[in-house]
């Protein structure tokens, strides 16, 4: 394979089908994208993996909405990884690249860096944002952290609050190319079995963790054989067919699913975007009185904001910012 078709298929996600079992999916390929969201921050290697594997969920299962704007995902926990939180931002217009952004807030002190990564997230929930704009009310849906993954956590998401059955296989890290600096590199396919009209859960609990739902609560038998053919499939993937960069998707497909007769769409490019400006910080600021925007006035008489997805700095007057602000612009 050519450099050229290698760097078509990073930072993009192809949707595909698999007409034999009633199963869709994505394969996500992140490089350039992923090297911008973790350059922002000097993150500990364990940080930058949660990041990583959490950017790349963002990546799969963002392409799935029909979004006009965002869809937001957040892990908080009682341990030393706090949060973790991501936004995708769809195309504006048809041809457009979709739009990545994360962040972790961690405890440095606490954080054990022997231990298992997802370990140091503790106690805490799973949730998926989904805000279509002016005009529309914002979709929340939580469940709490479970499985050894965000991926699993991901997984019994949907299981329990949509009722699809879904699986993540990812893989991420530091990857090297012969001649080239070494860098960050994500791969992973998401397979999600068709919505139905009338899911069979019964409501009483299900056979995951802590009584949570899983898929096999919610398929009928010959669903569920579908389902499983397709996992026994995924599971024979290996890592370097996931990441690339010298496999393309449709290689990869092929490969895993033809008897289950996979059928490919138009792919959508992802890059790194921020959506932080002047005008959204001042309007954040304009719930706070002059009094208040005081105490936040540093010794050199300017208010500042950090944005903590990009790393962007603003800096204002004072007397500009909040409800009883002066207009300077005279």
């Amino acid at each position: 394979m050519s450099l050229g078709t290698q760097i078509a298929w990073d930072d993009t996600v192809l949707p595909f089908q698999l007409d034999a079992s009633d199963i869709r999916g994505r394969v996500a390929r992140l490089d350039g994208v992923l090297e911008q969201v973790l350059k922002q921050h000097d993150y500990p290697p364990m940080i930058e993996g949660l990041v990583a594997e959490m950017a790349l969920l963002t990546a799969l299962i963002g392409q799935t909405m029909k979004l006009r704007w965002k869809l937001s995902l957040q892990v908080r926990g009682s341990g030393p990884a706090r949060l973790i939180a991501t936004d995708y931002y769809g195309p504006t217009d048809d041809g457009q690249p979709a739009r990545i952004r994360a962040y972790a807030s961690y405890d440095a002190d606490t954080l054990d860096q022997s231990a298992d990564p997802f370990s140091q997230i503790g106690n805490g929930y799973f949730a998926i944002l989904i805000d279509q704009g002016e005009g529309t009310a914002p979709y929340q849906g939580i469940t709490p952290i479970a499985g050894g993954s965000l991926s699993a956590c991901a997984e019994t998401y949907f299981a329990q609050s949509e009722q699809l059955p879904t699986r993540f296989q990812l893989t991420y890290g530091q990857s090297q190319l012969p001649g080239q600096p070494t860098h960050w590199r994500a791969g992973g396919v998401m397979l999600q079995h068709m919505p139905k009209a009338s899911p069979f859960a019964s409501g009483e609990g299900g056979s995951g963790e802590d009584g949570l739902l899983a898929a096999v609560d919610i398929l009928d038998e010959d669903e569920g054989e579908n389902w499983t053919r397709a996992n026994v499939l995924l599971d024979t993937v290996d890592e370097i067919e996931l990441i690339g960069p010298s496999i393309a998707p449709t290689d990869l497909l092929v490969r895993l699913f033809h008897e289950e007769q996979p059928r490919v769409y138009d792919a959508q490019p992802i890059k790194f975007g921020c959506s932080c400006s002047e005008d959204k910080v001042r309007q954040s600021l304009s719930i706070y009185s002059a009094k208040d925007i005081g105490t936040m006035t540093t010794e050199e008489g300017t208010v500042t904001a950090d944005c903590q997805f990009c790393g962007a700095h603003y800096v204002f007057a004072p007397e500009t910012l909040g409800f009883e602000a002066k207009d300077v612009s005279a």
